[in-house]
């Protein structure tokens, strides 16, 4: 009901680097229905015979979802935009009626600086137009590899449940389309090759029989994985492996179990070292294949206070076993808690920076979290906030000194609680339903609109009940492109704090104040924890700022 936008302009501009995707957003409102609309871009000409190539540009359809049960105070039961299904084919589009394009461009690397132009060319039955693109690419590229850390959860059962899939050709081919997605949006699955895991060859020893030293040794076969994981660092330039541990079952507080390895329970002289061999040939593995930076173990997720004496037991096995694993634990900073994790992951709410710079003078490293909380007025990750809070969230965390985000689920399109017959479709009930606890069937309990849903279902596997197997990859959303966004513009940051530490020291102190001054997040992006740019205008102009002062490093 808001009304239309008074300012004109001459047509689409982008700023942005190479090795960087940018997108704009082309809203067609027909004072007449629009019979076999269709869309495209056909590449941009650049200085010296330069292209960006039209395989390089996308024209994505902005699909509304019907928000019924507002998240909180943020939101509204109203249709909200969030999927982001490819153009194909001519479409109709009925007069009066907002259709927002989708308007992608992804530059390559190393692409020469320069204003780059082009058309979105519209074409419909009885109806013509050609609007103006213009992609100005800064002298400097984005790395493969994004120095922000990401850990994401991605569901291939609900993959291959949704999309038919009953073979593995299907699931393979299929599912490198999800990797591949997540690679371009920056974005590092927990879990890289989970159709290739590791075989670990356990030695053929039981409880009662005589062992020794070399009776316990743990073999691995890494032939399938080894190949796996070289795609998902070299080709899809991942940059976190959540670490699979066995032996750590230990439940909790008022759920106790006690873990075993190969029929040994914790206590038993067998247990121990097989738990050691396994966690520390690992840990061996993945130095040889210069992955050990890349590793994290996540064994314990969000415990309470009476769980952390089993907590702290479990990080010390691991850290005799393989102490150059980093430790992650979803939680804050706590006392009892300190010589247990040396990586940090609250959710961002109970963030405490006072605490955390304490544990850096240590060594420790920090992310965060985002899930069904915090809710408003905080940044969250839900359909029915602004579309800006995604892309804020890497701004404060930079702001806090924070390496990494971590979300824990992408592909969460139904609740087997609130939909016991048959799957949820994600893009007509856009609620992120619990699925845990003593429910009962059919019982709906509410986490939040889009809540572990960044991408979604083929529109013709939306159901999960398609005709056939659908082998096209996901459907982006506008949250998991903001995120994508953030995540450039923490990488903006982190180029220039490098060259200033390289380069600094040429500088005048005038210059090198200024310079300097650009690392600081301005209020009007974010000043604190509830408090941010509802408008993606400051964020967009401080990244023009900071992109001329790295192109002037670059230069000098």
């Amino acid at each position: 009901d808001r009304p239309l936008p008074t300012t004109r302009g001459n047509g689409i501009l982008m700023r942005l680097a190479g090795n960087e995707a940018e997108a704009a957003q082309l809203v067609l409102r027909p004072s007449r229905p629009l019979g076999n609309f269709s869309a495209a871009c056909n590449g941009l000409a650049g200085p010296d015979g330069a292209i960006i190539p039209a395989e390089a540009t996308q024209v994505l359809r902005v699909r509304y979802v019907p928000v019924a049960f507002p998240t909180d105070t943020t939101g509204v039961a109203a249709p909200w935009p969030d999927p982001l299904p490819p153009f194909r084919g001519p479409i109709d589009v009925p007069a009066g009626e907002n259709q927002p394009l989708w308007i992608r461009v992804t530059t390559p690397k190393n692409l020469p600086g320069g204003l780059y132009k082009g058309a979105v060319e519209l074409r419909a039955d009885g109806y013509s137009a050609s609007v103006p693109i213009e992609v100005r690419v800064y002298n400097f590229s984005l790395p493969d590899r994004m120095t922000c850390e990401t850990a994401f959860g991605l569901s291939p059962g609900n993959v291959f449940r949704y999309h038919g899939l009953t073979t593995r050709d299907q699931q393979r081919l299929v599912l490198d389309k999800y990797l591949e997605n997540m690679s371009a949006h920056h974005i590092s699955p927990y879990d890289p090759a989970p159709l290739d895991h590791f075989r670990v060859i356990w030695p053929e020893v039981r409880p009662g029989e005589s062992t020794d030293a070399a009776s316990l040794e743990v073999q691995f076969d890494w032939t399938a994985w080894d190949a796996a994981m070289e795609k998902a660092f070299d080709e899809y330039h991942f940059n976190t492996y959540r670490t699979p541990t066995v032996g750590t079952n230990f439940g909790r507080q008022s759920r106790q179990r006690t873990p075993s390895i190969q029929g040994f329970r914790k206590g038993a002289p067998e247990y121990k070292t097989l738990f050691y061999n396994y966690h520390h040939g690992l840990q061996e593995h993945l130095r040889e294949k210069g992955w050990l930076d890349y590793a994290y173990f996540y064994w314990f997720d969000e415990p309470e206070p009476e769980d952390y004496p089993i907590v702290m037991e479990g990080f010390r096995m691991l850290r005799e076993a393989a102490p150059e694993i980093r430790r992650m634990l979803t939680e804050q900073v706590e006392p009892e808690l300190v010589g247990g994790p040396n990586l940090w992951c609250p959710y961002t709410r109970p963030y405490n920076h006072e605490r955390a710079e304490a544990r850096r003078q240590h060594g420790d490293q920090f992310w965060w979290y985002v899930c069904t909380v915090p809710k408003a007025p905080y940044c969250g990750l839900f359909i029915d906030h602004p579309a800006t809070e995604m892309r804020v969230w890497l701004w404060q965390t930079w702001q806090r000194n924070i390496d990494g985000i971590l979300v824990w689920e992408t592909t969460y399109w139904t609740s087997p609680t609130a939909y016991p017959d048959h799957p949820q479709n994600p893009y007509e009930d856009p609620m992120g339903w619990v699925s845990a606890g003593e429910r009962a069937k059919g019982v709906r309990t509410p986490w939040g609109n889009g809540d572990g849903r960044f991408m979604y279902p083929p529109e013709a596997a939306a159901d999960a009940r398609p005709a056939g197997p659908v082998l096209d990859g996901p459907v982006d959303s506008i949250r998991f492109e903001m995120l994508r966004d953030g995540i450039e513009d923490y990488e903006y940051l982190a180029i220039l704090k490098r060259l200033l530490n390289e380069r600094g020291g040429e500088l005048s102190a005038r210059k090198r104040r200024k310079y300097e001054a650009l690392l600081e997040v301005p209020p009007e992006i974010t000043s604190d924890m509830v408090t941010f740019a509802k408008d993606p205008a400051p964020i967009e102009k401080q990244r023009r700022k900071i992109a001329k002062t790295i192109e002037a490093l670059l230069s000098e």
